[in-house]
């Protein structure tokens, strides 16, 4: 009876152990809802993690809203935040481990604007690169484009805060808000006391993943959301999403990439190991013509 008693013991504990180590805690940047930029990498997340049947993980959102990139990094640093997203650099790769899968395809660095109500005419003359510079661009203090925009010779207004950009741009603080092609249509329409649209013309590309990122020593979780990526692309789920995603669809066909001037710059923020030579994970604007 000891003996069966032991044993009864052990095979609980056994089984103790097993669930707890299968149910995996992953708590997330809290998300607004109407934000594509936002939802889009949540829905992503939570499907890579499907893809690891031997774990079960349970995703939720962290308690504070509204915060910025600095914060988001401090939160990651101090363990109330498992993963985050942003647009890299070699910088923020040594800092976080990078789960180098492109989650928009590379349209983070496919740019338009937002623009006054009004100043079409001003942005309809701009023919070459040296036009688009005597033009002021606003971004984010904190965010990883903001350097490659300097680097090219575009002078940036930088305010901390995301929502200032807005109220900043309407009141001429400066001349344009460059926004990746799936997120301008929400953002003008989120406030329509602001007297802003979207540029027409133009065109702004860099190299810009946005990847997922955890703590440099959460060598697991990084490595369950990167198989269950690289899978979803394998079989075809990463681009039905993709393309079937209604604000992702709805922005290219409306960004009317066929008539618009193309400027390119280069992003020397990038690290040696992003993967720009596989195809697969990047957006191709020839493909716009084909939605």
């Amino acid at each position: 009876m000891r003996l069966n008693s032991a044993f009864l013991i052990i095979i609980s504990m056994c089984i103790s152990i097993t669930t707890s180590a299968a149910e995996i805690a992953v708590k997330h940047p809290n998300v607004d809802p109407n934000s594509p930029r936002d939802y889009w990498p949540v829905e992503l997340l939570k499907m890579a993690l499907r893809y690891d049947t031997a774990n079960t993980y349970n995703t939720s959102p962290a308690a504070e809203q509204e915060v910025n990139q600095a914060r988001l990094k401090s939160m990651m640093n101090d363990g109330s935040l498992h993963v985050f997203w942003i647009g890299t650099s070699t910088e923020v790769e040594q800092e976080f481990r990078p789960v180098r899968v492109p989650l928009f395809k590379g349209l983070l660095g496919h740019r338009i604007f937002i623009i006054r109500q009004g100043d079409q005419a001003k942005f309809s003359r701009v023919n070459t690169m040296s036009d688009l510079l005597q033009l002021q661009a606003g971004q984010g203090r904190f965010w990883s484009d903001t350097p490659i925009l300097e680097s090219a010779g575009i002078e940036v207004v930088k305010p901390v805060k995301y929502i200032n950009l807005f109220h900043m741009l309407d009141g001429g603080r400066f001349d344009y808000f460059p926004r990746a092609v799936h997120e301008p249509w929400s953002e003008v329409n989120r406030d329509p006391k602001l007297s802003l649209t979207i540029e027409t013309d133009l065109m702004l590309i860099y190299p810009m993943p946005l990847y997922f990122f955890t703590a440099i020593d959460n060598i697991e979780l990084a490595s369950a959301i990167e198989s269950g990526l690289r899978k979803s692309v394998a079989d075809g789920t990463f681009d039905k999403m993709f393309f079937e995603n209604p604000d992702i669809r709805s922005a290219l066909e409306k960004t009317n990439v066929a008539r618009r001037k193309v400027f390119r710059i280069d992003n020397p923020s990038l690290s040696p190991q992003t993967p720009l030579d596989e195809k697969e994970l990047w957006f191709d604007i020839e493909s716009v013509s084909n939605l």
